[in-house]
C-alpha cells in the first residue's frame, strides 16, 4: 500500500489540475478544463496517452509560456 500512495504522489506531481491552472492563469476552474481539453487534443494527436481533465506540468508550462515552479 505504501508504495501505490508513493507512486499516486510522483504522478500528481507530474501531471496538473484544473484548480492548479485556474490558479496560475488567473481563470475560472471551467475556463482551465476548456485549457486542458485543448492541450490533451494536442497532446493525443502527437499520439501521446492523455489523462483526462489533467495536463502534464512540463507541457502545461512550455505550451503557455512560463517558467515551471521548482517544487520540493
Amino acid at each position: 500500500m505504501m508504495s501505490e500512495q508513493k507512486g499516486d504522489d510522483k504522478v500528481s506531481k507530474q501531471f496538473m489540475t484544473a484548480e492548479e491552472v485556474a490558479d496560475i492563469l488567473g481563470y475560472s476552474v471551467g475556463q482551465a478544463y476548456k485549457i486542458i481539453r485543448e492541450l490533451n487534443t494536442e497532446l493525443k494527436e502527437k499520439g501521446y496517452i492523455i489523462r483526462n481533465g489533467r495536463i502534464p506540468r512540463k507541457y502545461f508550462y512550455e505550451r503557455v509560456g512560463l517558467e515551471q515552479e521548482e517544487t520540493n
